[in-house]
């Protein structure tokens, strides 16, 4: 794709990316981020020799640092998922670790987890280099150009105006780091970006490390909360402070961003980060004699929940994002093919919802948002565990009608802003949250609620689901193009799959065929605006004549179910309930308790 414009607003490499520390890592906990990871190393290692700009590449390898018996847990847990991507990953003893990084006390140090190709990157010629490639071959890049407006047209292209003049764009991707909440004001979206401060330090020579033959690798000291590797004969050093030490630049929420930032640095603390400094000098005590030279401040934003924000943005037609990165460095190459493949053939070589921008909706407040990144920024190397729950900010303003009654008699857990019942305290239980990575205190409960649920009733609260309504005399139409299944008929429904153009799976959704010409779609609660995004596209694409509504928010959700479950209901209305009148995958209007409300016959457990 030859027509590509970059709209720099100030020069490259300003922002977030000049003063990063160009950290790089096959790791991630997560099983699809890695493949970002990966691309992005390969990418790098091949960047000098076709585009003839040197980037300054270090691959020394990097260590992860664990000094508790859960840390260990953790690097076994974080093993197997490794086996899930190509890239070398080991579990090494504290003589190794030692061996590997002879600088450190390994006094405490249990075991470390080892990844041979991690290092680091220069990120200014990184972008040098980068911008060579793209130029080479065809893309045009303008600096200083800044955005003053965007206008959606009625075809779904863009007019973005500068202060030289107005392009037509087919899209739009907004990738402007910290301005890109300014972006999305422009055409009423709020993006939930946080701008931090991150800080770190760099020292003098270290006769120490001037005296070693290899470069040492970076390491991680998790539970000191702190990245520290070579710089030059000296050492840079990292740390993430605790949640309620940290720092947000909140006036950037609430005033904007000072026009003429780019290149700047906030005030550097270093007494912010002393716990960070202690701990890193215990674990490497050369650092106790060496002289710091510099402390970068810099801002980087944070989402939520950690994560980028990268895909097409639900209610706004091909307006794309790419934000939310602090990690831009590592994420870079990976995320661009992954955008690039997606915008040219039509949908994404592999599935990234967790970092879908549509995860976000309504209930993300600024509030929300600065109490989430506050405790991502602090959590940033905390254990991460299977199921895991992490409780600021919470509940959001989206709880469903039986939280209150509920909120003291159960473990609860978070999707997509609602609170939602994990399991039910009886007298004698441990109650609350207790994560582990081995039986936890919710073993016992939930096989109990399964065991009665199996011989007996149990309701479940299911209002999370993502709800759609879809009218209209081109609904059967629509819903045809895009399931790979037949519509069901009046008064029926069935589970079908929404398939993307070359035929693989895009979405799992119930469809209900309330009545002539109206379907209720019924989603997960973590996909609801990702799917609502593409059936509005394919809608609009298509010029299908239908009416789509998220009533999400409006419509509570129970579900009854186990072998009394009949018995329960039929108590309570007056409609019969029997097999042969209510047959499995129909919804009918029925009253329950004088409640009128759609009754749908299907199972999520077995009855």
């Amino acid at each position: 794709m030859k027509d590509v414009i970059l709209l720099e607003k100030s020069e490259l490499t300003a922002g977030s990316t000049w003063h990063a520390a160009g950290l790089t890592t096959y790791f991630h906990p997560g099983i699809n981020l890695k493949k970002i990871h990966h691309y992005s190393i390969k990418l790098f290692e091949t960047l000098e020799e076709e585009t003839g700009k040197a980037v300054s590449f270090h691959q020394p390898g990097s260590i992860r640092i664990a000094t508790t018996p859960t840390r260990v847990d953790e690097f076994h847990y974080q093993m197997t998922r490794a086996r899930w991507n190509a890239t070398q990953q080991f579990l090494i003893g504290p003589e190794k670790v030692q061996e590997l990084f002879p600088l450190i006390n390994i006094d405490k140090v249990l075991a470390g987890l080892h990844n041979p190709g991690d290092g680091h990157i220069d990120p200014y010629s990184l972008t040098m280099a980068l911008a060579a490639g793209a130029r080479h071959y065809g893309a045009e890049l303008y600096y200083p150009a800044t955005v003053t407006d965007l206008s959606s047209r009625s075809d779904g292209t863009w007019d973005v105006e500068t202060p030289n003049g107005v392009i037509r764009a087919n899209r739009i991707v907004n990738c402007a780091g910290f301005w890109a909440r300014e972006i999305g004001d422009m055409i009423g979206l709020e993006h939930p970006l946080i701008p931090v401060h991150h800080q770190y330090v760099i020292t003098t020579t270290v006769p120490e490390v001037k005296s070693l033959k290899e470069e040492l690798p970076v390491l991680r000291d998790l539970e000191g909360s702190y990245y520290l590797r070579q710089e030059r004969d000296g050492l840079l050093f990292g740390p993430y402070e605790d949640q309620d030490k940290m720092k947000i630049q909140e006036s950037w929420l609430t005033d904007g961003v000072p026009p003429g930032f780019g290149k700047e640095l906030f005030e550097s603390d270093l007494d912010r980060i002393m716990d960070n400094v202690e701990n890193a000098m215990e674990m490497v005590p050369v650092l106790k004699k060496a002289e710091i030279i510099n402390i970068i401040s810099g801002p980087i934003t944070y989402t939520p929940d950690i994560l980028p924000m990268a895909g097409p943005h639900q209610g706004v037609r091909n307006y794309w994002v790419a934000i939310g990165f602090g990690y831009g460095i590592i994420h870079a190459g990976g995320i661009g093919k992954y955008l690039s493949d997606w915008i040219i053939g039509g949908e994404p070589d592999f599935d990234l919802i967790e970092l879908d921008p549509n995860r976000y909706g309504k209930w993300t407040t600024t509030k929300f948002s600065i109490e989430k990144a506050r405790e991502s920024y602090g959590f940033n190397n905390a254990v991460g565990y299977p199921k895991e729950e992490r409780f600021r900010g919470r509940p959001t303003e989206r709880v469903s009608g039986i939280y209150e009654p509920l909120k003291d008699k159960a473990s609860m857990g978070f999707h997509a802003g609602w609170e939602q019942p994990h399991w039910f305290y009886k007298p004698g239980d441990d109650t609350g949250y207790r994560p582990s990575f081995r039986r936890t205190n919710w073993f016992e409960p939930v096989g109990r609620e399964c065991k009665h649920v199996m011989e007996k009733v149990g309701v479940f609260d299911l209002t999370p689901f993502g709800k759609f309504t879809v009218k209209g005399k081109d609904s059967t139409k629509l819903l045809d193009h895009l399931i790979a299944n037949v519509v069901p008929k009046v008064g029926y429904i069935n589970i079908s799959h929404m398939i993307t153009p070359r035929g693989r799976v895009y979405a799992e959704v119930t469809i209900s065929h309330t009545s002539e010409e109206e379907f209720l779609l019924v989603t997960g609660s973590g996909s609801e605006l990702h799917d609502l995004r593409y059936i509005e596209e394919e809608a609009a694409n298509g010029g299908y004549a239908v009416d789509i509504r998220n009533v999400t928010d409006e419509i509570g959700v129970l579900g009854v179910a186990g072998p009394f479950s009949r018995k329960v209901l039929q108590k309570l209305t007056t409609v019969d309930l029997s097999g042969k009148a209510f047959k499995f995958l129909q919804c009918k209007p029925i009253t329950v308790a004088d409640i009128p409300l759609t009754a749908m016959r299907i199972s999520y457990t077995g009855w």
